[in-house]
């Protein structure tokens, strides 16, 4: 595996993707450096999810290019990233347990200990099946599933929507605590308050364009404001 720091972790170059007449993302270009916590910000629609699953190679661009670590979107680049999507996808029938079976054999950078210690940590019972917990809880575990990968670059997508309030501090601190401090983490979110502490980097997306890229000092120092205030003074919230 190609791990030559003289590349970007996230390379993206005129990015457009069109679902029928509808153009979701227009000409994205960014790039994304190693060891930062970016959000991913914006509205209802304006791309966030696309760009997600298009970085994470289960959708294909309609014009434009992709590099991860200087790979396209391939079963190279698949192998660095950990993804958490934005809905429950395992099988309600699994026990907990089994399910970190599954992905211990699935991804040779996968830690059952780390797994094992976040359950505990959360109060998960690993012998519980799906169908019997909570969706709060089913959430929480995808979460220590992908967190528990030794990944380049970890892809949340709403990681605390699903959430009560007490858990959501945890989950972020295990997010920061769990993740190769070589990576790199992009999380969407639209709880920005929730979770703009713990970020490094902000991009803000509206309708299908990057509207801004900024570090969080930056926009604390020159603007005078957190990136709640910012985002929705942007967006008109």
């Amino acid at each position: 595996m190609n791990t030559d720091n003289r590349f970007p972790l996230l390379e993206i170059r005129n990015l457009t993707k069109i679902y029928s007449n509808i153009q979701a993302l227009n000409d994205i270009s960014l790039t994304l450096e190693r060891g930062r916590i970016v959000g991913l910000l914006g509205p209802n629609g304006s791309g966030k999810t696309t760009l997600i699953k298009l970085i994470a190679g289960l959708l294909t661009p309609t014009h434009g290019d992709i590099f991860i670590n200087g790979y396209r979107p391939g079963k190279e680049s698949k192998a660095m990233i950990s993804y958490l999507p934005d809905r429950t996808y395992l099988n309600d029938w699994m026990r907990v347990m089994d399910i970190i079976a599954f992905f211990a054999d699935f991804y040779a950078d996968f830690s059952s200990a780390k797994a094992y210690d976040m359950l505990s940590r959360l109060q998960i019972d690993p012998h519980a099946r799906l169908k019997h917990l909570s969706k709060g809880t089913k959430e929480k575990v995808q979460l220590i599933l992908v967190m528990s990968r030794q990944a380049h670059l970890y892809l949340l997508d709403e990681p605390i929507g699903g959430v009560d309030p007490a858990a959501r501090d945890y989950i972020l601190s295990t997010i920061i605590g769990n993740y190769n401090p070589d990576a790199t983490v992009i999380i969407s979110t639209h709880l920005i308050s929730d979770v703009e502490r713990v970020l490094d980097d902000v991009v803000f997306l509206a309708y299908g364009k990057v509207a801004m890229v900024s570090s969080v000092d930056d926009i604390r120092e020159k603007q005078g404001k957190s990136v709640d205030e910012l985002f929705r003074e942007v967006y008109r919230c």
